[in-house]
C-alpha cells in the first residue's frame, strides 16, 4: 500500500483519513485512528492503538504511547509526553442523552510536559511547560510549569527540571530550586517555576 505522506511510517493496519495533516519523520503504529483535521507535528510516535480526533492539534516530536485517545480540543506542545493508557476528556458534565459537541472545552499541554500512565487530564486545563503529572493521577485544574504532581486530585509534590530530574530547595536564596545534577537554577513565579 502507498503511503500518502511523504517521509511518514504508516503501519499498514492504522487508519489515516484524507486531509490529516502529518509531519515529516512520523510514525504512526498498529490500529491507530488519525482524523481529517488532525494536525500532527515532525517527528512524532503514535503507539498502538491510539486515536486523533479532528480538532486535535500536536507539535514536534510527541510521544503517545499505546491505547490512547486525543479528543477533540486537545493541543500538545513540542516534546510532549503521553504514557501508557492516559486519559483526556473534552466535556466537562457528559450525559450519553444530551449532546454537548458545541461544549467541549479545550485542553493545553505545554513544552517538555509529561503525563504519566494511566493519568487522566479533566478538560479545560492546561499543563505547564516541562511538568511531570505522576502515574495515576487525577488533574483537575491548570498544573504550573515544572510542577510534579501526583494524586486524585492532583497536588503539587514538587518540581523537576527539563530532563525529569527532581529539583530540590535552595538552602542559600529563598524561592530558589536547584538541580542537583547540573546546578542549574530555577526561581518561583506567578506560572510555577523559571530557569534562570
Amino acid at each position: 500500500m502507498a503511503n500518502a505522506f511523504e517521509g511518514v511510517q504508516i503501519h499498514e493496519s492504522a487508519i489515516v483519513d484524507a486531509g490529516a495533516q502529518i509531519g515529516k519523520g512520523s510514525r504512526i503504529w498498529h490500529w491507530v485512528h488519525v482524523c481529517a483535521g488532525a494536525k500532527i507535528g515532525e517527528q512524532c510516535v503514535l503507539g498502538q492503538n491510539v486515536f486523533v480526533g479532528n480538532r486535535v492539534v500536536l507539535g514536534k516530536n510527541v510521544r503517545v504511547q499505546n491505547n490512547v485517545s486525543i479528543y477533540d480540543e486537545v493541543v500538545l506542545e513540542d516534546d510532549v509526553f503521553c504514557g501508557p493508557s492516559m486519559v483526556f476528556t473534552n466535556v466537562f458534565n457528559p450525559r450519553s442523552a444530551v449532546s454537548r459537541k458545541d461544549e467541549y472545552m479545550k485542553t493545553v499541554v505545554r513544552k517538555g510536559a509529561t503525563l504519566g500512565a494511566n493519568s487522566t487530564i479533566v478538560c479545560g486545563v492546561t499543563i505547564g511547560k516541562y511538568a511531570f503529572v505522576g502515574a495515576g493521577s487525577v488533574v483537575t485544574k491548570d498544573v504550573p510549569a515544572h510542577a510534579l504532581v501526583h494524586g486524585n486530585p492532583a497536588r503539587i509534590r514538587g518540581w523537576m527540571n527539563e530532563t525529569g530530574e527532581k529539583l530540590v530547595k535552595s538552602d542559600d536564596r529563598r524561592g530558589e530550586w536547584l538541580c542537583p545534577q547540573t546546578g542549574a537554577r530555577y526561581a518561583e513565579s506567578d506560572q510555577g517555576l523559571c530557569r534562570l
